[in-house]
């Protein structure tokens, strides 16, 4: 079947969204993260589910526990009916965690899949429903090292200088 112009917008709209949703959780932009949702939505990630507030709450209370995130997507999926669709995101994500009861500093490394049932309500595209699935995971101990000072480290706020100044 031939794609339309406005499915073709649509689809790089819903690959922006994850995208977005990415930067919210590695940068605890909870303003973003909220933004990729409907205020309807539902999330099922396994160990959580419940509503976008419930989820943000979560979001709140975890990402916070390891000390930076990295989230890496890769194929991205999106098939458009009208004003819905669904996708499918492949994204590794890497959580640095600190030494503590459960071992040394380590990276607690995840290849998920994001199942996306999304809508486009008054011409905005969000997630209705999200669900995590697990393809494996592993962790792997850092090995101690000295950061470069003369590249500016990275934050996990807005002072992030991926953020516009002013």
């Amino acid at each position: 079947m031939r794609k339309t112009i406005e499915d073709i917008v649509a689809e790089a709209t819903i690959k922006d969204i994850h995208i977005r949703y990415c930067r919210g959780v590695d940068r605890m932009d909870f303003d973003l993260l909220r933004s990729c949702f409907h205020p309807d939505a539902v999330t099922d990630y396994g160990y959580f589910g419940g509503s976008i507030d419930d989820f943000i709450a979560s979001a709140r209370e975890q990402i916070p526990m390891s000390l930076v995130t990295t989230h890496n997507t890769g194929n991205q999926i999106v098939e458009v009916n009208g004003d819905t669709a669904w996708a499918e995101h492949y994204t590794v994500a890497t959580h640095r965690m600190a030494a503590d009861a459960l071992g040394p500093e380590r990276d607690f490394v995840t290849a998920v899949r994001y199942i996306d049932h999304l809508e486009c309500r008054d011409g905005d595209w969000r997630i209705a429903r999200r669900q995590l699935i697990l393809d494996w995971m592993r962790s792997d101990p850092v090995q101690s090292y000295e950061p470069r000072p003369e590249v500016p480290a990275g934050r996990r706020d807005r002072g992030d200088l991926s953020y516009p100044a002013g």
